[in-house]
């Protein structure tokens, strides 16, 4: 049992999947900075409509949208009605729609204007009157990062992140939380100024997606896989982040920031850390988030001459999906038709610890990849040859770990077993768990969790100021380097493939190959 929540597990096939009974949220209100963008159509509003259907979300509870366009709240009721019935991830119950909706309010202002806030403290007043709301408030940041440090400064003058011992303030920013080390350090003391470090959330929804948050419980709550995750077993490890989609309408942040910015220090180096990290003392958001700082601080800094030697980036050209011919990245709205910007990388980093000397990771994602897959790769090492010299195998296949991540959730396990017949031949055996099999599948949009742990003030799955910098010390000398030397070969790799050739030399040197996500 945790927070009041108690699991039970059914067998596969059975009618009655698995049961997880929460405790809703204590009263509070959510503001949203940047309401008007996809990011609160496409998901949070359907993250905040199954957190409702499940009972999650308070009774005593409000959302406040703040845009620049000017809307009247019953218009802003209207058009996210219409846009919950889109974008909802199941069929929409007209009566919680209405709950729902009816608990909204907008607040036309500028970022940039003291008044804005002014008439967003009376409004809060107001809404803890009529919803018994409490005074509880978080506000999620959906906004451009450069406003970041600007709704944060506003926030304190105007008295709105102020807490007491019986009231919360707590602020949610969404990914990029800077753009380098040095950025990302200035944010980080900008935000400190009017935040203390427990009211800061850094979301990362990919810590939303349920096999991410299992990698703890299957490594720590597993006696058969904890003594055998480390360098003495583990030959080597990959990540892969691949999508098929290209930058679509994001051309214009894409060129600022590239798939190193996007993806490295937040998604990847998340997973890095999980994978990685020490058992913590407990689950408490502090205890958890020590052991990964202690891992990404331990990564291998890598000198110029590393990058070169141990870093791949690619730009998608021209290519084809089946019968569909996929654009270029350099025609893509709002890019530059010169563009150096990358949609592809993969590197090699080692961790200097006692844990993982020696063990190689290679990680890569990329954009108009040949299939949509996240997964963790562990590869073990290779039991010795000699006792099947004198029989028909040629070659004894490794034991693989496999983390899928997306697009379904579960765990598979590669081992050798014999085929039958009088020959002695090996076959590869998976042993494949899926979470829709064993626990039924639920629909999410991947942040009903994180926006529920806000509410509840767990800042476990969120990241801390000191593991933003610690992603952002090893990126950087990538970063300082790819700016001195653009590429000259862009773009090099079609649409649709699995990246460029270097990708795949990048392991071979060292005698090892990517396993092709869906095999």
């Amino acid at each position: 049992m945790r927070d009041g929540k108690e699991i039970t597990v059914t067998e596969p096939g059975n009618k009655k999947h698995a049961h997880e009974a929460g405790r809703p949220a204590g009263p509070c209100a959510m503001v949203i900075f940047g309401v008007g963008g996809d990011l609160t159509k496409r998901k949070l509003f359907p993250a905040l409509y199954n957190l409702a259907k499940d009972d999650l979300l308070p009774k005593d509870f409000a959302v406040v949208g703040v845009g620049r366009s000017e809307k009247s709240t019953a218009d802003f009721q209207k058009k996210i009605a219409q846009e919950l019935r889109e974008f909802a991830t199941s069929d929409v119950e007209p009566a919680l729609v209405d709950w729902l909706t009816e608990r909204l309010y907008y607040h036309v202002g500028n970022f940039q204007d003291p008044a804005t806030y002014q008439k967003l403290a009376a409004l809060l007043a107001q809404i803890d009157q009529r919803h018994s709301t409490g005074g509880n408030y978080f506000y999620y940041l959906a906004t451009a990062p450069e406003y970041f440090g600007e709704i944060t400064r506003q926030l304190g003058t105007a008295k709105l992140t102020q807490q007491s011992e019986n009231r919360w303030r707590r602020v949610i920013y969404e990914k990029p939380f800077g753009d380098g080390l040095s950025s990302a350090q200035s944010l980080n003391r900008e935000i400190e100024q009017v935040l203390e470090e427990n009211q800061i959330y850094r979301i990362d929804h990919y810590l939303g997606k349920e096999t991410v948050q299992n990698i703890l419980a299957f490594r720590f709550g597993n006696g058969i896989f904890e003594p055998v995750w480390n360098r003495r077993y583990i030959d080597h490890v990959q990540i892969t982040v691949a999508e098929t989609v290209g930058v679509e309408s994001r051309g214009g942040y894409y060129e600022q920031s590239g798939a190193l910015r996007d993806m490295l220090p937040n998604h990847i180096f998340q997973l890095v850390s999980l994978v990685t990290m020490e058992p913590p003392v407990s689950f408490d958001a502090d205890a958890v988030r020590d052991e990964q700082t202690k891992v990404l601080r331990a990564i291998q800094p890598l000198t110029e001459q590393d990058v070169l030697m141990r870093t791949v980036r690619g730009q998608y050209g021209e290519g084809n999906d089946d019968a569909t011919r996929l654009a270029s990245y350099r025609s893509e709205p709002r890019v530059s038709p010169n563009s150096s910007t990358e949609t592809f990388v993969a590197l090699k980093l080692l961790i200097d610890n006692w844990r993982w000397a020696g063990v190689p990771f290679y990680l890569r994602t990329g954009k108009r990849l040949k299939i949509r897959s996240s997964e963790i790769v562990i590869q073990f090492k290779s039991v010795p040859f000699m006792l099947f010299r004198k029989t028909s195998v040629e070659r004894l296949a490794p034991n693989q770990f496999i983390v899928h991540i997306q697009p379904q959730e579960g765990i598979s396990l590669q081992f050798g077993a014999k085929i039958p017949g009088p020959i002695v031949k090996l076959g590869t055996v998976n042993m494949d768990f899926r979470y829709a099999d064993y626990f039924g599948s639920k629909p999410s949009t991947g942040y009903e969790r994180l926006l529920y742990e806000c509410m509840i003030g767990d800042a476990t799955l969120f990241q801390r100021a000191d593991m933003v910098e610690a992603s952002w010390a090893v990126v950087q000398p990538i970063l300082d380097v790819w700016q001195a030397l653009p590429p000259r070969n862009f773009p090099n790799y079609p649409a649709g493939s699995w990246g460029p050739w270097e990708a795949n030399d990048l392991l071979e040197r060292d005698g090892r190959q990517w396993r092709e996500p869906g095999q």
